[in-house]
Formats: C-alpha cells, sequence, structure tokens
C-alpha cells in the first residue's frame, strides 16, 4: 500500500452534540485547557482536529466522522467502558499526530471499544478507517520519516526510542479498516514509529478490512493482544520495527482472507527489500496462530496463504509460539532474509507448525535448505500434521476456548535463553495460554450482534 502525498490542516476543534433536536456546538475550557464535553448521557459527534487537552466519558458515545486528528501536543483521554464509533459514510478515523497522546485505558471489566456506527446485525469489516497512533521512534526511511497509510496529515518518526505517545489498555477495534481508494486501507490499529515509552496491552481487533496490527518502524513493545477474522495479515511490520510483541492469539474465519494474500505473520525490512537501517527485528513471543484449516483436509478461501512470511530483508524471530492451521506454515522469503537466517539474525525457535499443508517452504528457485535449518535440533522446533492435541476448542469462531488440552505439546518446551528475550514474562509453556484464559471478560468474538 502507498501513502497519500498532500497535506491537509486541519486546526479547530468542533465537537457537535446529537441528543433529539439539540446540537451543542461548544466545549467548556477549564484553567489547565483541558476541553471535556459540558453535556452527557449524549451521543457526540466528534470532527475536525482536537488541539486541547480533551476526556471522553463512559456516559456519552462518540462518533467519528472524517479523520479526526489529535494534535498540538494534545492529549485525549478516554475513559473506560467509553464507546467510540466510526462514521461509514465520512470514512471516520482517530489519528494521533506525533506529539499528541492517547490514554484510552480501560479495564478487564469495562473495556473501551472502538466499533461501526452500523445497526446491529449490518456490520461488516471496513465500515470506519481505526486507530493510527504516529509517534518519534526510529524509522528506515529515506530523511527518517514517512507519511502514514491511511493518514492524509499524519507523518512519523524520529529519533527518540523512547517517546511516548500515551496508553491503550483493554480496548476493542471492530470492523475497520476501510478502503480509502485501491491500495489504500487503513488497518485496525496502525502504528508508526511509536515509542518504547508508550504502553499497549489488553488490545483485541475483530473484523478488520485490511491488517489487524501493522507496525511501521519504532520500538513499542505489546502483549496480550487478539486478532479475530482480519481479512489481510494479522501482524505486519516493517520499516524497522524493532519492538516485542508476547502473548497474542489469532484466529482467522476460513471464509475471509484478503486478493493480496492473508498471512498471520508478514515481514518486511522495507517494500523494496532493501538493508535499510534500522532493520525489521521485531521479537514474538507465545503467539498462539489458529489459522482458517483446523484440519489440513478443510477447505478455505483460496487467498490465505501463510502462517508466517518473512521476506524483503526481514530479521523478524519468533519464539515459543504456534502456527497452525495455514496452507504454508512457514515462508522464508528471498536471498537477504534467508541470509539472515542463516547468519542466525532470522530465529525461529521452539515454535510448533501444525496442521499446515506445506510446513516449510522457499521462493521458486531458491537452493536454501530450510527443513535442516528449522529442524536444528538446538533450536527446539517441531512439525505435527494434527492440530487434534493442541487446545481444547480453538477454532469455535463464536465462542473459542484457547486453553491447552491436557497432555498437549503447548504445556511445556519454552526456551528463554536467547538474548533477545530480555525484559519478557517466563513461561514453561508455549503459546499464548497455560491454564489462564486472560481474553475473559473484555474480549468479545460476537461484536456482530453486540448492542452498541
Amino acid at each position: 500500500m502507498k501513502s497519500f502525498n498532500f497535506r491537509k490542516t486541519i486546526t479547530a476543534l468542533s465537537i457537535a452534540v446529537i441528543a433529539t433536536s439539540t446540537v451543542f456546538t461548544g466545549c467548556k475550557k477549564d484553567s489547565e485547557d483541558t476541553t471535556t464535553p459540558t453535556q452527557t448521557g449524549q451521543e457526540i459527534t466528534v470532527q475536525d482536529s482536537i488541539t486541547a487537552n480533551t476526556t471522553w466519558t463512559a456516559n456519552n458515545k462518540y462518533i467519528l466522522n472524517g479523520f479526526v486528528y489529535v494534535t498540538n501536543g494534545a492529549t485525549l483521554t478516554i475513559e473506560a467502558g467509553t464507546i467510540i464509533k466510526g462514521d461509514k459514510t465520512s470514512k471516520g478515523t482517530l489519528i494521533i499526530k506525533r506529539g499528541a497522546k492517547i490514554m484510552a485505558t480501560g479495564t478487564a471489566s469495562n473495556p473501551i471499544v472502538f466499533t461501526s456506527a452500523q445497526a446491529k446485525g449490518s456490520r461488516a469489516p471496513g465500515d470506519w478507517g481505526g486507530v493510527i497512533v504516529c509517534g518519534k521512534a526510529p524509522v528506515n526511511l529515506a530523511g527518517g520519516e514517512g507519511l502514514i497509510e491511511g493518514g492524509p496529515d499524519a507523518y512519523y518518526g524520529g529519533t527518540d526510542a523512547a517517546d511516548n505517545s500515551g496508553k491503550i489498555q483493554y480496548v476493542r477495534i471492530e470492523f475497520a479498516g476501510v478502503a480509502l481508494q485501491p491500495n489504500q486501507e487503513i488497518n485496525g490499529l496502525t502504528l508508526g514509529g511509536v515509542g518504547n515509552g508508550t504502553t499497549i496491552d489488553h488490545v483485541q481487533v475483530s473484523y478488520g478490512g485490511d491488517d489487524a496490527f501493522e507496525m511501521f518502524g519504532g520500538t513499542v513493545n505489546m502483549n496480550h493482544l487478539v486478532t479475530f477474522k482480519t481479512t489481510d495479515d494479522d501482524l505486519d511490520t516493517d520499516n524497522g520495527f524493532s519492538g516485542k510483541v508476547q502473548f497474542a492469539a489469532i484466529l482467522r474465519d476460513p471464509n475471509i482472507a484478503d486478493v493480496s494474500g492473508s498471512n498471520a505473520f508478514e515481514s518486511d525490512n522495507d517494500a523494496s527489500g532493501t538493508t535499510a537501517t534500522p532493520y525489521t527485528n521485531p521479537v514474538f513471543c507465545n503467539i498462539s496462530v489458529f489459522g482458517p484449516k483446523s484440519d489440513t483436509a478443510n477447505a478455505v478461501n483460496g487467498n490465505f496463504k501463510r502462517g508466517a512470511h518473512i521476506r524483503r530483508s526481514s530479521k523478524a524471530c519468533i519464539y515459543n509460539s504456534l502456527i497452525s492451521g495455514f496452507p504454508i506454515g512457514l515462508l522464508v522469503d528471498g536471498a537477504n532474509a534467508e541470509s539472515n537466517a542463516s547468519n542466525d539474525a532470522l530465529q525461529i525457535r521452539n515454535t510448533i507448525i501444525s496442521g499446515c499443508n506445506t510446513p516449510l517452504a522457499v521462493a521458486s528457485g531458491s537452493t536454501f535448505d530450510i527443513t535442516t535449518w528449522f529442524n536444528n535440533a538446538a533450536y527446539g522446533n517441531s512439525i505435527q500434521y494434527s492440530n487434534s492435541n493442541l487446545a481444547n476448542d480453538p477454532y469455535n469462531l463464536t465462542s473459542p476456548d484457547f486453553l491447552p488440552k491436557t497432555g498437549s505439546p503447548l504445556l511445556s518446551g519454552a526456551n528463554f535463553s536467547a538474548s533477545n528475550l530480555s525484559g519478557l514474562t517466563i513461561t514453561t509453556y508455549r503459546g499464548a495460554f497455560s491454564t489462564t484464559n486472560w481474553t475473559s471478560g473484555w474480549a468479545n468474538f460476537d461484536p456482530q450482534n453486540t448492542d452498541y
């Protein structure tokens, strides 16, 4: 996907409150320049830019109309339990610009929900834009910055690896990923140059019209992520992203895939596959991928491709994880990616590939012996052809049970000796779950029929 190449400057704050026949067009400002709508229990349409500190409260509902930028160093605070809907006609999108912050801190019992403004039963992937956060952390683009995909006035990148764009915790993002024009889709959560001073955990992206999470450069670390019924890729990393992601559950619908080819992991150093630095070098640990095929014999959408597609000079690393149910399990694609694997810069360790018709693959014409590399005894990897012994009911599309079965190979076999894993939570189990379902209470696997 390519970015828009024009700038659009929006500097006014305009909040319209729609309640019965009353329209409220002002905000009350206190001495600290914090703006908060003065009415409660209303449906509030937000449009234009937010240029001063603003709080959205749980007793109101908010409609994103068009591109809503948080800019001018402002902080948008969103209370636990708040519902924000994206307008379909105007392609509502929330964009946090460099220097601004989002403080969206839900709780396990009271998550924040970004969802479609369409009626229950009529929602669909791509109903609205999504959430975009831009920061000042390093990227490998020329000039050290880029224009974010889907954000026509939002640049990302810089020199501050510890940049802080705020907090996103216990948040659901549903039916996002609108196509602005061909090859110009927005993701569920897009992170451009976001630094590791930012906190992101317990985030579910469901029914995304493009990728669930896409990281363009940056250093932000994340944990406890859920992607559900994504159209394109679940975890997409580009342009020098080097953060760590631990504990993520991926569940695909066998009928929903993208014409570009749908993968769980997709990783590029950059769009041209150069060796520009900083390298795309993400660390994924304790990831459970439950792809579209609960069994290798299952027929699925022909656009499903690979559990992990590592290409274009990427140095992506996956540890203590499960990749199951894709036509191809792992594709290491291209001479530079193969070289990274041979030189131990691209690592797959203590990971199970299960129920994939072709567990391991390389690009056509390659002589790289991926089987010998993957099965190196020191790496602790394994391949199995049945998914039946993995988890209780992980492919259930309305009420999945991701917890490992008694005797599951996921319950043991983890190893945290790799230097890349410093700072992560040490487990004995592989995949995202042991005996506790950390999605309980805040995740939702039936957002189509939820009253918002």
